[in-house]
């Protein structure tokens, strides 16, 4: 095992992305970056894709209930359905199997044992 941070990218979900892009707008002194609508309603932070930070968006959610649990942090996979496959053993359940997101290459959502969601990416 080496010693490198996997996580790669986060989702904050939010019950109305304008008034949640005012405040981490406001907060940071940032101007978040909209994403097209085929991925739902989301804005990302901006970064540098050369730099040593991760990035993440808000995403607008319909169900949005408020609670400590509405951050996803997304985990570096070359392929999600390695980590899918360890799931069930590992004492997790799959919420969304494998799934394309274009361009962008692929994210699967699980759920740790404590009901954490997390989630992978990869690029194939």
């Amino acid at each position: 095992m080496t010693n490198v941070n996997p996580v790669n990218w986060f989702d904050i979900h939010v019950s109305n992305l304008q008034s949640a892009k005012e405040f981490y707008e406001t907060v940071f002194n940032i101007k978040l970056i909209d994403f097209p609508i085929e991925f739902g309603k989301q804005s990302g932070f901006p970064f540098d894709p050369k730099g040593l930070n991760i990035t993440g968006a808000l995403v607008e959610k319909e169900d949005y209930i408020a609670s400590s649990n509405n951050t996803v942090v997304y985990f570096e996979s070359k392929d999600c359905t390695t980590e899918e496959n360890l799931v069930a053993q590992a004492g997790g359940k799959i919420i969304r199997p494998k799934m394309s997101i274009g361009e962008f290459g692929f994210v699967s959502i699980l759920m740790d044992r404590d009901g954490n969601t997390i989630g992978l990416h990869s690029m194939k």
